[in-house]
């Protein structure tokens, strides 16, 4: 697993071996940093279940400002903080060691917004729909950002108020659909 573009490209990141975990492959990451890199570019972004912090990372070496990384795995936690280290990006990332229903509400109280939310959940959950309910609800999403999911089903809603989606994409037995927000 390595970064595939931008000013970290081709740096190795620790933590594709993590228990519980499965990591973005190479190929759908890049497919997927092609279909969403208009966005990447000063954003901030939330990874909200990170495990080895590859989505972020990827989106901090392609232009992010800021990157908030959060898993509940304190293994996963202490690779994203090494990768983060090891890649001298300590200025542009905050990680947190918490469930994903604390966190957002912790980025509601500190009244955060993203441009890019990655929502790559364990396989086999059911409440990427409760969740992507929640950013809408709790205006989490900037104007014209996006929520980006990587599912093993096609489950997810269509229809949420005030978000289309932008793009979607089998990769084998993953989905990627890209949701954007859209005005009132």
């Amino acid at each position: 697993m390595k970064i595939i573009s931008g000013t970290l490209k081709g740096r190795r990141i620790n933590g594709y071996d993590i228990e519980g975990t499965r990591p973005t492959m190479d190929r759908v990451k890049e497919s997927l940093f092609g279909m969403i890199q208009e966005y990447v570019k000063e954003s901030l972004c939330l990874d909200l279940f990170a495990g080895s912090g590859n989505l972020g990372l990827e989106a901090i070496s392609n232009g992010a400002k800021m990157c908030y990384f959060n898993d509940k795995n304190i293994k996963c936690i202490k690779t994203i903080q090494k990768n983060i280290v090891d890649f001298n990006i300590q200025a542009q990332a905050k990680v947190f060691n918490l469930d994903y229903k604390a966190l957002l509400k912790k980025m509601v109280t500190d009244n955060r917004q993203f441009d890019i939310i990655f929502l790559d959940p364990p396989y086999k959950t059911t409440y990427l729909n409760e969740i992507i309910l929640f950013i809408i609800n709790n205006n989490l999403l900037n104007n014209d950002g996006i929520i980006v999911c990587e599912v093993d089903n096609d489950y997810l809603n269509s229809d949420f108020s005030n978000l289309e989606i932008i793009k979607k994409r089998q990769y084998s037995d993953k989905f990627i659909i890209i949701y954007k927000k859209t005005s009132l």
